[in-house]
């Protein structure tokens, strides 16, 4: 098993901002925007009686950051990841003014096994050096060098992920399934030159000839197939 270094984001990816923000946000100015509500990266879109300096205002207060809780499977996912011998580096772009109150009462509470060691801050994540990132931000992933995993957010339910080359992911289940099939691979680039040959070999689902085939030609050699495709083909 190859060791990867794994790029992490936080907010929405190991923790649920969106809906403790939402949730605070009714509970402050009794509006009634459900999660689902959100379809667009800015929040302020779902939230239209109110002002921007009002929907963005508890990012900048210590309380609201005590709503926020870990994404389900989270933390065992990463301290699993950690313990097969992969580097995991939370990457987030936060505000320094709340950056204090984010670490210490969400990742350094909820993530204790991580440290300020593992941290790197900053707003231009294609610049980070990685195997992995796994983000639910399209446009942390658009660029990067970097196999591109997409943790499902409301903001990103409609976007195409696999014609962009990205692999979308539900749960930290299904992430940590992932990331196992790309440390066994012989090198991450299988996923992307030859899509059949990493589900027979990989995830071993065995293809006709002619499902083989249309892997090859769907989209080039160099295009990455979702998992959920190689899961239809085995059913045919």
């Amino acid at each position: 098993m190859r060791h990867l270094t794994i790029l992490v984001d936080m907010d929405d990816t190991i923790e649920n901002l969106a809906e403790a923000w939402v949730a605070y946000l009714n509970a402050r100015h009794q509006t009634s925007t459900n999660l689902s509500d959100i379809t667009d990266w800015d929040i302020s879109k779902a939230f239209p009686t109110l002002t921007k300096e009002q929907v963005y205002a508890p990012l900048f207060e210590d309380v609201f950051w005590s709503w926020v809780k870990p994404m389900e499977g989270a933390s065992e996912a990463l301290q699993k990841l950690i313990a097969d011998g992969h580097t995991v580096l939370i990457v987030t772009t936060s505000n320094y003014q709340t950056l204090a109150a984010k670490m210490e009462q969400v990742l350094f509470h909820y993530f204790p096994f991580l440290t300020w060691n593992d941290v790197i801050i900053t707003a231009h994540k294609q610049l980070i050096k990685g195997d992995v990132l796994i983000d639910d931000g399209i446009h942390n992933l658009e660029g990067g060098d970097y196999f591109k995993i997409l943790m499902t957010a409301p903001h990103n339910r409609c976007y195409d992920a696999d014609k962009n080359r990205m692999y979308r992911v539900t749960s930290w289940s299904e992430t940590y399934s992932v990331i196992q099939a790309l440390a066994c691979a012989d090198s991450i680039s299988k996923w992307q030159d030859d899509p059949a040959a990493f589900a027979e070999e990989v995830l071993h689902i065995q293809l006709k000839p002619y499902q083989r085939l249309a892997l090859m030609l769907k989209g080039g050699r160099n295009r990455i197939e979702n998992h959920s495709l190689f899961n239809r083909l085995s059913q045919v």
